[in-house]
């Protein structure tokens, strides 16, 4: 049987810290990756000139406590207000640490809500950690705040830009189990390791695949509903032309960084799509 096709499962109950530890790992996953549009990476900043590598590391170093909590205070059955406070809280230390420079507020949100999740998963007493297991959950005991949660006007840009254009955003995604996380990035993950591609090059192919999907709000703020079509259509490209698996897919990869950088086009929210599957990966997937 196809790999990708397998259940996924962790061989012991996980703990609050091993849930945690694994979000801190998957976000440095998706730092590494290289190349990747428009995106800071540990050789380039991408179409950032006020962040680099340094300031992801300590916005990582800041978080990784973070992210225990979160997943200690679902595994304790919390109500959505509690998860809220400790975003705020680490979000107030995200930019302590980077001299206000928003580096993952993104993943806060989103991988925090996985990390509770995951909790919730452990405490409900199942038997094994899978991708559908974790959506179940997050639906299950926080579902409902987070529809409501997603009927909230934003201030936020990349929430303002999406409200504006009509896209579903952060908060939707959010209301809906992540469906780009669940149905695109995380089988796409499993399909590219599955062909044999490296973990490099199974990364790069789901980063694309999700970018062509995700209405992404980063995007949508930065060079507005034509910046984000245009980087849906080259991500699409990428994938017709044989995506990671194609000889010189590296090169392709690295002309359309360039171009983003051009365009000063940058996909944050498919870099949180990504390091969240990375997640997965780790916290579901026997070691």
């Amino acid at each position: 049987m196809n790999r990708a096709t397998l259940p996924l499962r962790a061989d012991r109950p996980l703990t609050s810290t091993a849930i945690g530890h694994a979000a801190t790992l998957a976000l440095h996953d998706e730092l590494a990756l290289a190349p990747k549009p428009g995106l800071v990476t540990l050789v380039d900043n991408g179409s950032h000139d006020d962040m680099d590598a340094h300031t992801f590391m300590r916005s990582l170093f800041a978080l990784r406590r973070y992210f225990v909590q979160i997943a200690d205070a679902g595994r304790c059955g919390a109500a959505f207000p509690e998860l809220e406070r400790c975003g705020i809280e680490a979000e107030a230390r995200m930019l302590a640490a980077t001299r206000g420079i928003n580096t993952h507020r993104g993943a806060i949100f989103m991988l925090g809500l996985l990390c509770a999740a995951a909790g919730a998963v452990v405490r409900d007493g199942a038997t094994v950690m899978t991708p559908t297991t974790l959506r179940d959950a997050l639906q299950l005991h926080w579902g409902d705040a987070l529809a409501a949660r997603s009927l909230r006007a934003s201030t936020l840009p990349g929430g303002i830009a999406a409200r504006k254009l009509g896209l579903r955003g952060a908060s939707q995604e959010a209301a809906m189990g992540f469906p780009v996380l669940f149905e695109t990035a995380v089988p796409t993950l499993l399909r590219g390791l599955a062909k044999g591609l490296s973990p490099r090059l199974a990364r790069l192919d789901t980063l694309f695949h999700v970018m062509a999907v995700l209405d992404d709000s980063n995007l949508a703020h930065r060079g507005g509903f034509a910046g984000l079509r245009y980087a849906q259509a080259a991500a699409q490209g990428f994938i017709e032309q044989g995506g990671s698996a194609r000889p010189g897919a590296l090169a392709k990869a690295e002309a359309i960084a360039d171009d983003f950088v051009a365009r000063r086009l940058s996909p944050g929210g498919a870099a949180d799509t990504l390091a969240a599957a990375c997640w997965v990966m780790r916290i579901c997937a026997a070691p």
